[in-house]
């Protein structure tokens, strides 16, 4: 397993959200006004039509998307995590659902330790803001998917009119610092400090062409992409292609 210390946007990751696992699926759904369940929904339902067997989920935090894998489509999950203490969490949920067909790993993104071409789906969400090498980070997550496999993710983003992204910076620079101190404390303070220049700072160097070219680089086909709530989720997928016709 990769040492966190090693990459700075991982040890960022790992600090940020280290104190957040006991409200965290609780506050995620309050300070997205319930739109995190249906950004979920969109995301797993892109793997459900391909009806995979083996699905891993990467930077699973307590394991929400990889429980909605399980109920869609009935696959054994790997859930993985680079935080010792989301996974603590995951583990608690895994245990009260009483569901041992999802197995929890810690790791990262960038360097899965898995055999290439194991899992016939794939979905990571919040991943591509805390590694180093955004598009390395796709070809590893490719690398482990099967031909054929699909894979999606999910991601915060900016809303594209200026009349929602003046909303939406208003939101995201006062109000959900405000929020997550009420509801969550210091922590979801912080984290709420953080999340808008974090999103804002991703898209001015990668934005959405750059995602959607990135996940070609990395073996992938049919990739294609939609925002959701006015802009401020994005849902992409696509599916591994043959590495001598990619």
């Amino acid at each position: 397993m990769p040492r966190v210390a090693d990459a700075t946007r991982n040890r960022l990751a790992a600090e940020l959200f280290d104190g957040l696992p006991a409200r965290y699926d609780a506050l995620a759904y309050l300070l997205s006004f319930g739109q995190d369940r249906r950004w979920r929904r969109s995301a797993v339902g892109h793997l459900a039509a391909n009806r995979p067997s083996h699905v891993l989920d990467v930077a699973t935090g307590p394991g929400g998307v990889a429980f909605a894998v399980r109920a869609a489509t009935g696959a054994d999950v790997v859930a993985v995590d680079l935080t010792r203490a989301m996974l603590l969490r995951a583990r608690a949920n895994v245990e009260r659902r009483g569901d041992g067909e999802v197995r929890l790993v810690q790791a990262t993104g960038e360097e899965l330790p898995f055999k290439s071409a194991s899992f016939d789906g794939l979905t990571f969400s919040y991943l591509l803001r805390y590694v180093e090498d955004p598009e390395a980070t796709l070809r590893e997550l490719a690398r482990v998917v099967k031909p054929g496999g699909v894979a999606a993710s999910l991601e915060f983003c900016v809303p594209g009119s200026a009349l929602w992204r003046a909303f939406w910076w208003l939101y995201t620079r006062a109000l959900l610092p405000v929020l997550g101190f009420l509801a969550g404390g210091k922590e979801w303070f912080l984290v709420g400090r953080f999340l808008g220049p974090s999103i804002s700072g991703h898209y001015r160097r990668f934005p959405i062409e750059w995602h959607l070219r990135a996940w070609e680089r990395a073996g992938f086909a049919d990739v294609g992409c939609r925002l959701l709530s006015l802009g401020g989720g994005l849902v992409m997928w696509g599916t591994r292609a043959d590495d001598r016709t990619a």
